[in-house]
């Protein structure tokens, strides 16, 4: 299987560009990695490309699809939970991986996690051999769980979890260590419990991330491999 090629620009539902089909043979094989906020999630995406090809894999964060809170005020945008489902805009978020997975590039919203509002179009993403598709809540939706060919979920202690992420909330994020525990305290941690922790036992594969990501990395390689495999003979038999 190769990159999808690009073949004209168009709008979908959300607003957001898209491209047309390309026409390709075999369907991306959409694999997600779920876990809680500072489970690695990003890491192990960044593993797995580089492990795969970066010519063979795209990414997509959940992330990207809160939703848009302009249109209040910035003390009432702080003052949300933004680790609930209804913080995401799920329509728009399923709409982009059924494109993907029918051959359609995507350009997912570029999120402000400082100002929690929108600010225009994030980088395409286009329809490779493999998507990786990372979120803390992307296995609590079942149309999503559809969608995947094949689910991680990234599984570490909550103090692993609480270092990690307030040194990414610091250097990415403009987050202070207080505010970053106060949210903790207040939303994160009831919210790993209810929604979090339970798709767990939803995802195909646990891995324990308290060490080093490479072995991690080795293990979901082989299995997206595997997965890889099995589709390409599957559609030599349809094309005999």
């Amino acid at each position: 299987m190769g990159a999808r090629r690009r073949r004209g620009a168009g709008k979908d539902g959300g607003g957001m560009n898209t491209t047309e089909p390309t026409g390709a043979a075999e369907a991306p094989v959409l694999v997600g990695i779920a876990g809680g906020s500072g489970s690695g999630k990003s890491s192990l995406a960044r593993a797995l490309r580089t492990a795969l090809g970066a010519s063979q894999v795209a990414c997509l964060s959940h992330d990207a699809y809160y939703r848009d809170r302009a249109a209040l005020p910035a003390a009432a945008r702080a003052g949300l939970d933004y680790d609930v489902p209804e913080a995401f805009d799920q329509d728009l978020f399923l709409a982009h991986l059924t494109a993907l997975r029918a051959g359609v590039a995507i350009r997912p919203p570029h999120y402000s996690f400082e100002t929690h509002c929108r600010v225009g179009d994030g980088e395409p993403v286009e329809p490779r051999p493999v998507v990786l598709v990372d979120g803390i809540l992307l296995l609590w939706d079942p149309a999503v769980r559809a969608a995947l060919d094949l689910s991680i979920f990234l599984d570490a202690p909550e103090r692993v979890r609480l270092q990690r992420r307030v040194s990414r909330d610091i250097s990415e994020r403009g987050r202070t260590t207080a505010s970053v525990l106060a949210q903790f305290d207040a939303t994160v941690r009831r919210a790993h419990a209810a929604y979090v922790e339970p798709t767990r036992a939803l995802a195909n594969l646990v891995l324990g991330n308290v060490g080093r990501l490479e072995p991690l990395a080795e293990i979901a390689s082989a299995l997206i491999l595997d997965r890889l495999a099995r589709r390409a003979a599957r559609t030599r038999v349809g094309a005999a």
